[in-house]
Formats: C-alpha cells, structure tokens, sequence
C-alpha cells in the first residue's frame, strides 16, 4: 500500500490525472504504481523480474527503487505498513 508521496506529479499520475512531465513513461508507470499499491511485503515487487526491485545506496540509503525503463525509477522507502515518500525519478 503506498502511504504518502514525495512528489505531487506522481501522485497526480497515480490518480489517473495527466501529467505532462510523465507522458512518455505513464502507462507504464501507472502500473508501477499499482503494483506497489497492492503490495503487502517488500518481497512482492520482485515480480514480475522487469522490475528490477533494488535497495538503493549512497545519498539514498534506506530507498527502494522499480524500473519504468531505461531512465525512470520510482523510488520509495518500505515501512511494515507499505511504501512511502513515492517519487518517479529520472535516475540518470
């Protein structure tokens, strides 16, 4: 379950809202978002393998990312209660 947001845009994409900054990515990110929605254990997202479910480290220590494509992750810490702070990220 995603319990809060970092960023405004992927919680308007989230809702099904058109964000302009995302149109290339949103189909699949609105997927990705889904899935960590429906998660109920960190392990769950490690399925389907694209996406590519890592902890992250350096100036993101304690963060978990998911693969949109190439460019884009979305970001997120895991708590007992699901995902929160959520970011899509351009991570290069």
């Amino acid at each position: 379950m995603i319990r809060s947001f970092k960023c405004e845009y992927t919680e308007a994409l989230s809702k099904g809202q058109r964000v302009r900054r995302f149109v290339n990515i949103a189909n699949v990110a609105r997927r990705k978002l889904r899935q960590l929605e429906i998660a109920n254990r960190i392990e769950d997202l490690k399925v389907p393998p694209g996406n590519h479910l890592e902890a992250l480290m350096g100036d993101r220590s304690g963060q978990y990312s998911i693969r949109i494509n190439d460019q884009w992750r979305v970001c997120f810490c895991w708590t007992d209660a699901g995902a929160e702070n959520v970011e899509i990220v351009d991570y290069h």
